[in-house]
């Protein structure tokens, strides 16, 4: 062998003249360059001469939004290569769009909106809106029906939306839509038949009267905190799982200490302009999961539970502490006899946040199990910080459906129990009996 010709050999050749990236066809390297932010996909035009065109197929657009971690750029940075971006694609396919800016002035409002429109002419399979604008400000999008036979997944946050934009009759297609922190003050009703997941995090909701929700396909449902009064949700016959947290934000509270029996307009839960009764709970009855997690001081899971439905698929449930008011655990009681084949309960009691320093598992039993609950609850978890007298009062509630806790703490002390130490059946037996003892 001629010195050196093994290392000859090893070399790649150059990209320029046949290399591996040359060797991909023209539709790989469009989806590739999909992946880019679109101004480094439009900067590949000056690599070769294949290449001048090769930008223009790319199969997605990522404009402002240089990275997962950037908050995008302000419009009128982008104003004119957008526009010509969008004008020399002309009305080649897309199958995503991202746009994420992050400060907008009311001249941009009308350019935003035309590049909307033309995305979803241009066949986007997946839209993504995405605006870091001051508290209390968003860009309104027009108000005209959404028009698209492709568009499957629809991503906004921080745009005001009314009721045209908001009726997905003519997206056929659509099953995922994402509001974070939208504006729907000015919408009455969010109507699809072909949606499976919905999602809204922190959105402004219609005052009077409220938000109907119109989504018989619907699997999936996260409302976690809104602004306003909580929406009313049509019957979802196939929904798998949902998780629903209402926060100081919601506007259903009354200040009378006697609310359960009160007659107000927020207690009764009757809305004046649809004259029914509202039934968050009777939307979600036919989930396999819920979360349902509240403030002490809101009361419309209360309010649901006087006309409280079956929940006839629930198999998980998880709640917090704001259905094990101490002395008074009525709204447990009913949402436990009301799901006839619920297999796990967790509860989650009297924490700041997430993190749990005890956890406790307990099991009914079957020979002397509660005919007023599920036969096929086997778990039964509860989460607290400490086991202190709250915790001890849920516990003894649930031994009256014959439901033994098997505790994991630490020292003698309450306040101070720690995962390091098991405290027998027989010990929360003497627990609560003390507890009763103590109180008397």
């Amino acid at each position: 062998m001629h010195p050196g010709e093994s290392s000859k050999r090893s070399v790649p050749s150059a990209l320029g003249s046949g290399g591996c990236i040359d060797a991909l066809p023209d539709g790989v390297l469009g989806h590739i360059l999909g992946f880019l932010p679109a101004p480094e996909a439009v900067q590949t035009c000056v690599l070769a001469r294949r290449w001048r065109h090769l930008w223009r197929t790319a199969t997605g657009l990522r404009i402002g939004c240089c990275s997962s971690e950037d908050e995008g750029r302000r419009v009128k940075e982008q104003r004119e290569f957008v526009d010509h971006l969008l004008l020399l694609r002309g009305s080649l396919p897309l199958d995503i769009c991202e746009f994420g800016f992050s400060e907008l002035e009311d001249d941009d409002v009308p350019r935003v909106n035309l590049w909307f429109r033309h995305v979803v002419m241009s066949r986007a399979r997946v839209l993504s809106l995405r605006l870091h604008l001051f508290f209390n400000k968003f860009l309104k999008l027009d108000d005209l029906p959404l028009v698209s036979q492709h568009l499957t997944k629809l991503d906004l946050s921080s745009v005001k939306l009314q009721n045209s934009f908001l009726s997905f009759a003519s997206c056929p297609a659509l099953e995922h839509l994402e509001l974070v922190y939208c504006n729907l003050a000015s919408a009455d009703k969010i109507a699809s038949k072909s949606l499976k997941h919905l999602s809204l995090t922190d959105c402004v909701l219609l005052d009077e009267p409220r938000i109907y929700i119109s989504t018989p396909s619907l699997v999936s449902l996260h409302l976690d905190s809104f602004f306003g009064r909580t929406p009313i949700f049509d019957s979802m016959p196939s929904l798998v799982k949902a998780f629903v947290r209402i926060t100081t934000h919601c506007w259903d509270g009354c200040s009378r200490p006697d609310y359960l029996d009160c007659a107000c307009l927020l207690c009764d839960g009757s809305d004046s302009s649809q004259g029914s009764s509202i039934m968050l709970l009777k939307g979600l009855s036919k989930a396999q999961s819920l979360v349902l997690i509240s403030v002490p001081e809101k009361i419309i899971f209360e309010s649901d539970l006087r006309w409280c439905p079956m929940f006839s698929n629930l198999k998980t449930l998880l709640l917090d502490d704001y259905w094990c008011t101490p002395d008074d655990f009525s709204a447990l009681a009913c949402i436990l006899e009301h799901s006839p084949f619920l297999a796990k309960l967790t509860l989650e009691l009297f924490s700041e946040g997430p993190k749990y320093e005890v956890e406790m598992k307990g099991r009914c039993n079957l020979m002397e199990r509660s005919a007023k609950i599920s036969e096929n609850l086997n778990i039964v978890e509860v989460k607290c910080q400490v086991v202190d007298q709250r915790v001890l009062k849920v516990l003894k509630f649930l031994c009256t459906f014959n439901i033994r806790i098997l505790l994991r703490p630490g020292q003698s002390t309450l306040s101070s129990l720690n995962a390091s130490q098991v405290l027998y059946p027989w010990a929360i037996l003497w627990l609560i009996r003390n507890l009763t003892i103590s109180q008397a």
